[in-house]
């Protein structure tokens, strides 16, 4: 059974920082591109990271490149968001994504506020 859960969501104040984890199981996990997503209330679902397998190649939404570092572990079939100098717009559901098995997470509430 394909399993993505995300953890590390919560509140954070304008410019601080959060890791977000996204632990997967049932598919092999070294051999699948992984993504992140954001989805904040009223708006559709974004692309926020993708990272190959190896992770050898990496890209970003043009608009969080700078302070979003996409990483995974393969031996701990995990991966990872570090979101660094948090904005208010930056608030929002996260979601992990494997486009090979076509698997989503649950996703992790991030709110960026004072």
């Amino acid at each position: 059974q394909v399993q993505l859960v995300e953890s590390g969501g919560g509140l954070v104040q304008p410019g601080g920082s959060l890791r977000l984890s996204c632990a997967a199981s049932g598919f092999t996990f070294r051999s699948n591109t992984m993504k992140w997503y954001r989805q904040a209330p009223g708006k559709e679902r974004e692309f926020v990271a993708v990272i190959s397998s190896a992770g050898g190649s990496i890209n970003y939404r043009d608009s969080l490149k700078g302070r979003f570092i996409i990483s995974r572990d393969n031996a701990k079939n995990t991966v990872y968001l570090q979101m660094n100098s948090l904005k208010p717009e930056d608030t929002a559901v996260y979601y992990c994504n494997a486009p090979g098995p076509g698997a989503w997470g649950q996703g992790t509430q991030v709110i960026v506020s004072s």
